[in-house]
């Protein structure tokens, strides 16, 4: 097994790390940090949550309650934080759903902060806008913006099919057409960072039938995990928050992109094989609690031969 010095270095250091979440709230089910900080702390993280809006439940009901904050509370939150002398120790950034134009700024400027105090950090960003099916669920004006600004801020990118489409404007049916996208989008990353890019709930019209497949392209190489396709309709949300928080506490925690890859998706398959069992609407996080930590079906990751992405 390989590591990044990145890794090595934090792997010297004493448990636990610290990670900065900053992502929608609901107080019903799991979506946002309801599905991200759970999963970070079974993971052995510490993580400081920062809410972007605090709903009443998911908005794939059609009704709900709550607010959205302003991007003005990000760096008033973030002000209180570097009071307390913590930056120094944040050893990442996680972003989601971020509502707003103003709020992709706001996050990318907590970025820079915590970069500042700590130049090891690492961001992921998982750039919550649309979904296959679905399309773009967002402000218009969201994509641009993401393209424009958190993209170049990240070291790890996790969208969904759908969301690398729309960020590279390429059609994605094939594997080579997957690989070609998720390559130029890990072009546009930052510099000196790992630049990894994880597409989830890939389906193309090349991989084996009755399969949903997740892809990892970093400059250690590329993989794809594959897991059967569970017949959930409609599609639970909170999934991709979960596995973007997934992937990133794992490659935290190993420096090792296929083994991140193969422990996250496993886990991700528990979580919703259990929650098809129970015909729910809401993912069954506190369920398969274990799982997250310790998934007891491995899905391997399987190296995908390729030239330079």
């Amino acid at each position: 097994m390989t590591t990044t010095p990145h890794s090595e270095s934090l792997a010297q250091r004493q448990c636990p790390q610290n990670i900065l979440s900053i992502q929608s709230w609901v107080a019903y089910g799991h979506v946002g940090n309801a599905a991200a900080v759970f999963p970070l702390q079974r993971l052995g993280f510490e993580v400081w949550a920062i809410q972007t809006v605090q709903f009443s439940n998911h908005t794939g009901y059609g009704e709900w309650t709550g607010k959205v904050f302003p991007p003005e509370d990000i760096a008033e939150l973030i002000d209180g934080i570097e009071a307390r002398g913590a930056l120094p120790e944040c050893d990442g950034v996680l972003s989601g759903y971020m509502g707003s134009a103003g709020t992709v700024e706001a996050v990318v400027s907590a970025v820079k902060r915590v970069r500042t105090a700590n130049p090891q950090a690492l961001y992921c960003c998982d750039p919550v806008m649309g979904d296959v099916g679905r399309g773009v669920f967002v402000n218009p004006e969201l994509p641009e913006h993401i393209a424009a600004h958190a993209v170049p801020a990240a070291d790890i990118m996790v969208p969904n099919h759908f969301e690398l489409e729309l960020l590279t404007g390429r059609k994605v049916a094939t594997l080579d057409d997957a690989l070609a996208a998720a390559g130029e989008l890990r072009s546009r990353l930052r510099e000196g960072g790992p630049r990894i890019v994880v597409v989830t709930s890939l389906i193309r019209e090349d991989a084996p039938e009755g399969s949903i497949e997740t892809l990892a392209v970093s400059d250690e190489g590329t993989w794809i995990c594959r897991t059967p396709l569970l017949p959930l309709d409609p599609p639970r949300n909170g999934t991709g928050d979960a596995i973007a928080a997934l992937f990133y506490g794992q490659y935290l925690r190993t420096g090792n992109v296929a083994q991140a890859l193969s422990l996250s998706m496993s886990a991700l398959y528990a979580l919703l094989e259990r929650t098809h069992q129970a015909g729910t609407r809401e993912i069954q996080l506190i369920a398969v609690q274990d799982e997250l930590v310790q998934p007891q079906q491995v899905f391997e990751a399987q190296a995908v031969m390729t030239g330079p992405q």
